[in-house]
């Protein structure tokens, strides 16, 4: 077994997608096995930059925002661990996941000091995730995101500072790069090995326990046997 650095994983997701909110016990569960071995960074993948492109237009012949309503609560009861409001996409409709990309991206700014710390900026995301798919609430306004982050003890305000300053929208920037140079497909994508080993989707919890299990007892990089 590995006993050095711990694996590095790279995890892609829109704050938005019902495929990232279902998949997040498999993401919870790796952290359990595996403890310090493993380091998961959060990042973010924009699907829903623009709802009203994405939905609004996307589905316009599949029943635009009711019929994707549909459509996230048939995948939803195929995960009985979560749960969604049925008011989602059909009365509560964010503008954009980057809004909430941004909040968080600004909390992660603010980690390590007395306030704010890696955990709580995870637990963060998690929050205003569950904020709209559990209560429909619209985490595309400001507003209701500095709500959430005060209602965890956490530095709203503060928080909300950095979103206008520029800074995390320059770390955002570095995430949507990485849409293109790691060719990302969507919402949620692993990375590991560098960017060779690339997980991409609904990918069952022993397919990405394998692909970690393999790192750490084969920790050599090896982009090819030739």
């Amino acid at each position: 077994m590995n006993s050095g650095s711990p694996v590095e994983i790279l995890y892609y997701t829109d704050i938005l997608c019902i495929w990232a909110y279902a998949a997040q016990i498999r993401i919870d569960e790796l952290k359990k096995q595996y403890g310090d071995r493993i380091s998961i960074r959060n990042r973010f993948v924009s699907v829903f930059g623009s709802t009203d492109e994405r939905i609004g237009r996307g589905w316009e012949n599949r029943g635009g925002y009711d019929g994707f309503s549909d459509h996230v609560i048939e995948v939803a009861a195929g995960f009985p661990h979560i749960d969604v409001n049925p008011a989602v996409w059909r009365s509560c409709r964010p503008r954009s996941s980057a809004t909430s990309h941004l909040f968080v991206k600004a909390a992660q700014l603010l980690q390590g000091d007395s306030e704010i710390d890696a955990p709580a900026v995870v637990d963060l995301e998690w929050r205003i995730r569950c904020a709209f798919f559990m209560d429909a609430r619209d985490i595309g306004e400001t507003s209701v995101l500095v709500d959430i982050a005060d209602c965890m003890g956490l530095p709203g305000d503060r928080i909300r500072d950095r979103m206008l300053d520029g800074s995390a929208l320059a770390g955002l920037s570095v995430d949507m790069e990485h849409k293109t140079t790691h060719q990302l497909q969507g919402s949620p994508t692993l990375l590991m090995n560098n960017g060779r080993q690339k997980l991409y989707g609904n990918v069952g919890y022993r397919v990405m326990e394998a692909n970690v299990a393999e790192l750490l007892e084969n920790p050599e990089e090896r982009a090819s046997w030739c």
